[in-house]
């Protein structure tokens, strides 16, 4: 249980007041039940005549809280003053006078208990409800601060089960037998003290019964922990598979691969639905398995309390063992309780595994503790740049100066590291040798978010979100007008196209714009870079997935966007950065070739092979 406990610290530190009022309603309403229990038997003990004790007038008692002796003598003072006056009504207002009075009695005391307890479930429901939201916010802020190379790593689909399943399961588990897990041990704690009061002797025997019960049902809880796991698991892979073809579904359709698809995501399926299978097997294991250890504990009780009771100096009288057994039922169920509250945190300790590979994995791309102001006036210069996503190095001596105003085009072979050194930039990743600097500023020494303020970016793929067009492009950009919004789009060439549509630029585009042509969506895009007006842009392939007619429209843009801008240009088709200032050849991680057009044909190398390929 030391996990759980350090989970509750991480997730209720926020709602301590709403648990300290459960637990106080807990603690009043349990104590209401001793309260109402302890007054009726005594009364029974008089109206049937089963008590033949004789009770002197009213005595008066002084309690010193540091004896022993005292409490014992408060309790015995206690008894005859209440037995005394119950006598005493008897006498002068008839026994049918005694049991109304009962009656109200537990009519008042199940009123107030029902009240308290009511609240106690009351004040846990904002704390159940806010950590579960705490939680959802701490892995959605957690995923936009990870770098892009934690997500690398990891199944688009696996970490959407993280955020789904997973926290589902602790608000169904954890969270839901949070209130049992509190109010239980109180109510057995005030239980346990009122039998104790009535017999140590058989409280005692009762104490050494419950830990071994307790001992075998935490031996099936650890093994439910580990199979939850393995099912969460299971889970992810699953929301994987499901991520992958509504992804590529078109490309399953035009494959005819619908079959095998199927067969990989029911034996997925399958898998998952043995785990579950086993899992819930065990854990239904518990209530038979404490129904069976509850009743051969209470035999037990029963044979050695009837023994005390029939021993010659017994230590507790019939009237005062009926009771006890009263307590000793009442102190079953929420030991049940408890013990099912175990079965169900062990599964959500689980997925709180699962969603700690998130909450807890380390982001290297960090702000520095001073850091320093930036402004982009004069260059950008990579310095003696390596850098590796494992073991290989995907750029290796990369040395380059940008001046401000003009434009760089990379190219070269898929896998060359054109994309990586543009990303470099931005610090999606962070270099492990060398430096970049801007106005000879290290962008490590700076804000993240200052460095990226500085930069547009348009990618091969479009990426868009199911809004409207206006929040499309205004995306990142505050209080932007709509005649901003509208001078973007036209200098994008977008505005055509968006005012034909349903409600202008209030239309929805759908999921990743799916309403759109590619040459739309990527238009689109352009706008929103134009809109940030970024000193410098990055241009990642962004005509290579279109067709003749679509690349001519996108190209138009992207030269307005560029005009007065310092461009980095990474594209496969050379007929679109051939007026590119500097052009840098890429080949296995390194810059082999750089110049103009013209220059690098001259040199009749890497540059014009890749032209002479193009050409055929």
């Amino acid at each position: 249980m030391k996990d759980f406990f350090q989970l509750l610290k991480r997730l209720v530190s926020p709602y301590k007041k709403y648990l300290g009022s459960s637990i106080f309603m807990t603690i009043l309403s349990s104590v209401l039940v001793l309260v109402s229990f302890t007054s009726i038997i005594p009364i029974l003990n008089i109206l049937f005549k089963t008590n033949d004790a004789v009770y002197t007038g009213y005595q008066a008692f002084s309690l010193n809280v540091f004896s022993a002796g005292s409490w014992k003598e408060m309790g015995a003072v206690l008894t005859n003053n209440f037995y005394f006056f119950t006598t005493e009504i008897i006498q002068s207002y008839g026994e049918n006078s005694v049991l109304i009075l009962l009656g109200i009695f537990l009519i008042a005391t199940t009123i107030l208990r029902t009240a308290a307890m009511y609240f106690s479930f009351y004040f846990m429901i904002p704390l159940r409800t806010g950590v579960v939201r705490d939680l959802r916010n701490k892995i959605n802020d957690k995923i936009l601060l990870l770098p892009l190379a934690f997500f690398s790593e990891e199944r688009k689909g696996d970490i959407l089960a993280r955020v789904s399943g997973d926290v589902n399961e602790i608000e169904n588990s954890v969270m839901s037998s949070l209130d049992m897990l509190f109010k239980n041990p109180i109510q057995i704690i005030i239980y346990v003290t009122g039998m104790f009061f009535l017999s140590w002797q058989l409280t005692l025997f009762v104490m050494v019964m419950l830990p071994i019960a307790g001992y075998i049902m935490g031996q099936v809880g650890k093994k439910l922990k580990k199979k939850s796991a393995l099912g969460q698991r299971q889970w992810g892979q699953l929301m994987s598979q499901i991520e992958e073809t509504l992804s590529g579904l078109r490309i399953i359709k035009a494959f005819n691969a619908e079959d095998k698809i199927s067969e990989r995501f029911y034996k997925g399926n399958n898998a998952f639905r043995n785990t579950t299978q086993r899992i819930f097997r065990r854990q239904q294991l518990a209530h038979p398995m404490s129904e069976l250890l509850g009743t051969i504990t209470v035999a037990i009780v029963l044979w050695y309390g009837g023994s005390l009771i029939l021993s010659e100096n017994a230590s507790i009288d019939a009237a005062g063992f009926i009771f006890y057994l009263t307590i000793f039922y009442m102190l079953i169920q929420p030991a049940k309780d408890l013990t099912k509250s175990v079965y169900s945190i062990q599964k959500g300790l689980a997925s709180m595994d699962r969603i700690d590979k998130i909450l807890k994995a380390e982001n290297t791309i960090v702000d520095p503790v001073n850091p320093k102001p930036i402004s982009f006036e004069d260059k950008i210069v990579y310095e003696n740049i390596w850098f590796k996503y494992r073991e290989n190095w995907v750029i290796q001596e990369v040395n380059l100066e940008i001046p401000k105003g003009k434009t760089v085009a990379l190219v070269g072979q898929s896998g060359s590291g054109k994309s990586t050194l543009a990303d470099l930039l931005p610090r999606f990743y962070d270099v492990q040798e060398g430096k970049i600097t801007i106005d000879g500023v290290d962008i490590r020494d700076t804000q993240v978010r200052d460095v990226r303020s500085l930069m547009g970016i348009v990618n091969q793929e479009a990426i868009l979100f199911n809004d409207t067009f206006f929040n499309n492009i205004v995306f990142g950009v505050r209080q932007a007008t709509m005649e901003q919004v509208i001078e973007a789009a036209k200098i994008a060439d977008a505005y055509e196209f968006i005012i034909t549509s349903e409600n202008g630029f209030d239309t929805n585009i759908g999921d990743r714009g799916c309403k759109l042509s590619g040459g739309q969506r990527q238009r689109i895009s352009i706008a929103r870079a134009v809109l940030k007006n970024p000193p410098i842009l990055i241009l990642d392939e962004a005509t290579s997935a279109l067709d003749t007619e679509s690349e001519r429209l996108v190209q138009d843009a992207l030269e307005k966007l560029m005009v007065s801008r310092t461009t980095i240009v990474i594209a496969h088709r050379l007929s679109t950065i051939k007026n590119a200032d500097l052009i840098c050849v890429m080949h296995e991680s390194k810059i082999v070739e750089r110049g103009t057009h013209n220059e690098l044909l001259a040199l009749n190398g890497y540059y014009t092979r890749l032209c002479e390929m193009q050409s055929f």
